[in-house]
């Protein structure tokens, strides 16, 4: 291999590997002391940990599927709209689904080094074909079971080397919702 090929091909390698360790740090601004999550990262997180359902009375089977996280910048909330299906021999027909919203305030567990969503709480749920005092009841049911199966649920989760450049290690601190992602400050 000719000199200047050669050099060529170590700089190309070079220049590969020294830009490796940036870009897994791409949503960091070490300038601002920030990270920011875009909507897009966070709801490929949220996808991945669905469906999920639960038992509720031993009668009642509730589901989520399907998650749409949007992020609410002025009341600094995050929110989870999935489908919400309910399950039961006591039912005609045996399963209702319909739509559930969940809205939350977000926290940092740094045992976990996750950003979580705290006291999630069910704000809007709309079951199809039903009406009356069955509607209420299910919704009822619908809401309290999707409000724990959301708690504590993780929105973005950092690895440690994520939180170590050269010799210094990060902490999260606060933490802003946008209309676009989340920003977390660096201490």
């Amino acid at each position: 291999m000719p000199h200047h090929s050669r050099r060529q091909l170590l700089r190309a390698l070079w220049g590969a590997t020294a830009m490796a360790p940036l870009a897994a740090l791409a949503g960091f601004n070490f300038f601002t002391s920030e990270y920011t999550a875009s909507r897009e990262e966070l709801q490929a997180q949220v996808a991945k940990r669905f469906p999920v359902q639960q038992r509720y009375a031993e009668i009642f089977t509730v589901g989520l599927r399907d998650p749409q996280l949007s992020l609410d910048a002025r009341n600094n909330r995050a929110a989870i709209t999935a489908v919400l299906s309910i399950a039961s021999p006591l039912l005609r027909p045996s399963q209702v689904e319909g739509i559930v919203t969940v809205s939350s305030a977000l926290k940092y567990d740094a045992a976990a080094r996750a950003v979580r969503l705290d006291r999630p709480q069910a704000d809007r749920i709309e079951l199809q074909g039903l009406g009356g005092r069955d509607a209420e009841r299910l919704q009822q049911i619908g809401g309290a079971v999707a409000q724990e199966l959301l708690r504590d649920q993780p929105l973005r989760t950092f690895k440690p080397e994520e939180l170590t450049v050269g010799r210094k290690t990060y902490e999260i601190g606060d933490i802003t919702v946008q209309d676009d992602g989340i920003t977390v400050a660096l201490k």
